[in-house]
């Protein structure tokens, strides 16, 4: 059971989430020749088609550039591609910008037709950026700056879907493998950073580009922490060691609200956040009976127990009093800036004793046992929100667990079938819910 593959049709409760950064002043070009910058979680992979996960894709996206680009208002605008014509109903025709790439050679369409190919051949990846290619069947070279894309039917996403995929050199990628990947000679990209080193679950170094295509950049050394630890990236950040931080803790958010050193800054984001059950199984490894024995059936596969877990959780609690406002409930599996969003959707309400009886009529009248899986390093108060619904699961007589652990284990334990019930977070890159 891969946890993502059971994304569209296992949600049953969202949360919409805020990006939230603070920073010292001033954080220009002109303040200091280096960035530090502290993550709240670790990069997997310096392979930018390894894994669809966004704290790959925030380090990735200083390096490496895609076709296309979304922008802050969810726009789609040029990248690597300056401009595209749709030619007919399946072909699309991109023109490049005069790029070079870190090596010094220039960007070619050879080098976008094999970046366009090699996410659908890299193996045992969590979580695949081949969902943005899929609709590719050919590509066509017109001419040393212009590229053909052919889609086996009309697929008018193509151009969001390429925000997603990123533009790797052809010459110094071919043959490699993920785990090969983080050295400068094969992480090279068109980006305004180079990379310098990596140290897993530590830290990514990089330094400027002098030959990019965009402008001069604005730092000449950038390094990015990997800091889970809330209580680490504030010290860090109030101590002067990084410039800049995301997912600020909400306990401290006014205390560097009121801090005339500190910019405090959020922006809505296209992240929901929800509860993954395993309906598809007869019998699952989390669940068991409410006196802790084995259970003949997974509870989980009736619709009136999902529904009851579902109606148990008060999201509008959990908005408020954990996330300090920083996020809202959703009945949508898109938010209200992406398209496929739907106004009249209703969230389901808050019942905690319809959820009993629920539980009562589908022949759990004394509940169940169940295991609730986390990142305890990934999203904003992961394993907080956790408890709390787990906390309310246990009123309705769902007596539930936490597993709290790293977000990589998150992967390594959902591909394996080790979860009943998991929180999970969904950010489409592309502002697109489908």
């Amino acid at each position: 059971m891969r946890v993502s593959a059971h994304i569209h049709n296992s949600m049953l409760r969202k949360l919409a989430t805020a990006t939230l950064l603070a920073g010292l002043l001033p954080i220009t070009a002109a303040w200091a020749a280096d960035l530090n910058l502290a993550y709240s979680s670790s990069a997997t992979s310096m392979d930018p088609h390894f894994h669809n996960a966004s704290q790959n894709i925030a380090v990735a996206r200083n390096m490496f550039e895609t076709l296309t680009q979304m922008d802050a208002d969810s726009r789609i605008v040029p990248g690597l591609a300056k401009s595209w014509t749709k030619v007919d109903d399946t072909t699309w025709e991109f023109k490049l910008q005069a790029a070079k790439f870190q090596d010094g050679s220039d960007l070619t369409v050879e080098d976008v037709a094999w970046s366009l190919q090699r996410p659908n051949t890299i193996q045992n990846s969590p979580s695949s950026f081949a969902i943005y290619t899929r609709a590719i069947v050919k590509t066509e070279i017109v001419d040393p700056q212009t590229i053909r894309l052919i889609t086996a039917k009309p697929y008018p996403l193509l151009p969001a879907d390429l925000t997603s995929v990123f533009i790797v050199s052809k010459k110094a990628s071919e043959g490699i493998t993920s785990d090969k990947f983080a050295t400068p000679e094969h992480m090279v990209g068109t980006g305004p950073y180079k990379f310098v080193s990596y140290t897993p679950d530590d830290r990514v170094v990089m330094s400027k580009f002098d030959g990019y295509w965009g402008g001069k950049p604005d730092w000449d050394n950038v390094t990015i922490r990997f800091m889970p630890n809330d209580g680490s990236r504030m010290t860090a950040l109030l101590s002067g060691d990084v410039n800049a931080i995301e997912n600020v803790p909400t306990p401290d958010i006014e205390k560097v609200k009121a801090n005339p050193d500190l910019v405090y800054g959020a922006k809505k984001t296209h992240r929901m956040i929800f509860l993954f059950l395993d309906s598809g199984r007869e019998t699952s490894p989390g669940v068991s009976a409410a006196d802790g024995s084995a259970i003949a059936k997974n509870p989980l596969q009736d619709v009136r127990v999902r529904r009851a877990i579902n109606m148990a959780i008060d999201r509008k609690a959990i908005s408020e009093r954990l996330m300090m406002g920083l996020a809202y409930p959703t009945n949508n599996m898109a938010t209200d800036q992406m398209m496929g969003f739907d106004p009249a959707l209703e969230n389901v309400p808050f019942d905690q004793e319809a959820a009993k009886k629920l539980l009562a009529e589908a022949g759990y009248p004394d509940g169940f046992r169940l295991v609730l899986g986390t990142p305890n390093n990934r999203l904003l108060n992961d394993e907080r929100v956790a408890q709390a619904i787990a906390q309310m699961l246990t009123r309705i007589g769902i007596r539930t667990e936490v597993d709290a652990v790293p977000f990589s284990a998150i992967n390594t334990k959902g591909n394996k079938g080790e979860f009943s019930a998991v929180m999970m977070g969904w950010g489409v890159q592309t502002a697109e819910a489908s």
